[in-house]
């Protein structure tokens, strides 16, 4: 919704107290870094695909972004920055995949960052390096993102829980296994007690 992907059919989103259906698409999508849930990369080499993102990045700049989005298979690719890409990524993983669109969202600082799913092929350990690199990299952005893995999200300034499209819960992960049956519910599928607190 705040992306424009689909327009509201009821209220408005706001970005900066403006509804962002008074933005101009361009302007909009200035604001915003998205990687989607579905990771898509161009045909061409990671530089290209990173630099998507920023055109006129440096290679110093393309390379700090892959090192926030845990990237470091680039730098054992033997042509590294020119490592050829294939058209949709068929030539790395998914987790690779999910780390370049990082990547290619992070070069450009933006005020709003979103990401939706961007997670879910990656390992635990790669997750928590990437979450404490990303937290680096965006404090100074609102920072959304869309998960369905705990460990993604449990550190939140505010967790929104949906259920079948209803907000069920808001609140910290705290709050929320206090107060939210669906979140606990989500929390103990995922987590040991002992992980949970």
């Amino acid at each position: 919704l705040i992306p424009r992907l689909y327009d509201v059919t009821g209220g408005q989103v706001l970005v900066d107290g403006v509804d962002v259906r008074e933005f101009a698409q361009e302007d909009l999508w200035s604001y915003l870094g998205l990687v989607p849930q579905k990771s898509f990369l161009f045909s061409g080499t990671v530089g290209s695909n990173v630099r998507f993102g920023l055109p006129d990045a440096t290679d110093e700049q393309v390379w700090d972004a892959l090192d926030v989005a845990q990237a470091d298979f680039v730098r054992d690719m033997p042509e590294q920055l020119d490592a050829p890409i294939d058209q949709g990524g068929t030539n790395v993983s998914g987790g690779q995949r999910q780390r370049l669109s990082i990547a290619r969202a992070l070069i450009r600082p933006c005020p709003i960052y979103i990401f939706d799913d961007s997670f879910s092929a990656l390992d635990y350990a790669t997750d928590a390096r990437l979450r404490a690199a990303l937290a680096q990299r965006t404090r100074a952005a609102a920072v959304i993102i869309v998960a369905q893995r705990v460990s993604t999200i449990r550190h939140a300034d505010q967790i929104v829980v949906l259920d079948g499209g209803r907000v069920v819960g808001v609140g910290t992960h705290e709050q929320l296994m206090d107060t939210c049956e669906t979140y606990q519910e989500i929390v103990f599928s995922q987590l040991t007690a002992a992980e949970a607190s």
